[in-house]
């Protein structure tokens, strides 16, 4: 289905103020759609960097390092599987 790039501009509105969930449910529309839509704004293709105001880069900058916290974690609990079993195979 396609969208209007003004309904995509408010619903990426809306889902910054209440999450892709929370948006996604409210406005009908497939959370990973509206996701895809937030992953080609932060690379530039709909919304330009300097279009965006303040307090939207304040939002993406903080969005950003959830998101980089939440790989972090990831990425040292996969360390972690793979030690354990890295051990199991020399046994």
């Amino acid at each position: 289905m396609k969208y209007s790039i003004e309904f995509k501009t408010e619903a990426l509105k809306l889902s910054d103020e209440i999450g892709i969930k929370k948006a996604a449910a409210q406005l009908g529309i497939p959370y990973y759609t509206l996701a895809d839509w937030r992953k080609d704004r932060s690379r530039g293709s709909n919304v330009k960097k300097s279009e965006l105001s303040d307090d939207e880069l304040r939002r993406r900058n903080i969005e950003l390092e959830k998101e980089n916290a939440e790989l972090k974690r990831a990425n040292d609990i996969l360390k972690d599987a793979l030690g354990f079993f890295a051990k199991d195979r020399k046994k």
